[in-house]
């Protein structure tokens, strides 16, 4: 089984900056270990969808998300996150200064 999860992040307002974040994303661009980490997290599926300075991650998680990282994968994972760190701040209303925010499913179309 596995479930549908939905964050949400904000870039730094810079069309640079938005340019150099996306061109960290592009297929291949993104560190094998990375990528083996959010698989290690239990990511079945990931995909970030960008509106002006807005991002949205929807993600597949299995039912054992979210699964620790050993100490080798939280090291790269800890360094990617520095490196993305540049680009991103947390939503307005992230008083602890988390960065990617869960979403709340407020409407399902299959529901009505």
């Amino acid at each position: 089984m596995s479930q549908r999860k939905c964050f949400a992040l904000d870039l730094v307002d810079d069309a640079e900056l938005v340019a150099a974040y996306e061109a960290a994303h592009a297929p291949g661009a993104v560190w094998p270990e990375v990528i083996a980490g959010i698989r290690a997290k239990g990511f079945l599926n990931m995909e970030i969808w960008r509106v002006d300075d807005r991002l949205f991650m929807v993600a597949e998680v299995s039912d054992a998300w979210p699964i620790p990282l050993d100490p080798s994968q939280a090291e790269v994972d800890g360094r990617w996150e520095s490196v993305m760190d540049r680009f991103q701040h947390p939503l307005r209303s992230a008083a602890d200064g988390e960065k990617w925010r869960p979403m709340q499913r407020i409407f399902a179309m299959e529901e009505q």
